[in-house]
């Protein structure tokens, strides 16, 4: 899969199992963003509204979203 991946021009950023015999290289900068961002995510869906999605209206989720971050970043 990885073969296929770097083929297509993707960098892989998913760094290997320890007990794999054949390492293959990952970028490790590009692994800390990537965490960062699913760190993010993942704070934001503690907040239920967000999780389940009760808005309909794609401009009310998306300022329900804001909001969270907001309270977020300044907690």
């Amino acid at each position: 899969m990885r073969k296929f991946l770097t083929e297509r021009g993707t960098t892989p950023v998913i760094p290997n199992n320890p007990t794999r015999k054949n390492i293959q290289p990952f970028d490790p900068e590009a692994y800390k963003q990537r965490n960062l961002v699913e760190r993010m995510f993942c704070r934001l869906k503690d907040w239920r509204r967000i999780a389940t999605r009760y808005d309909k209206l794609a401009a009310i989720f998306a300022s329900a979203v804001f909001i969270a971050a907001i309270i977020i970043w300044w907690a």
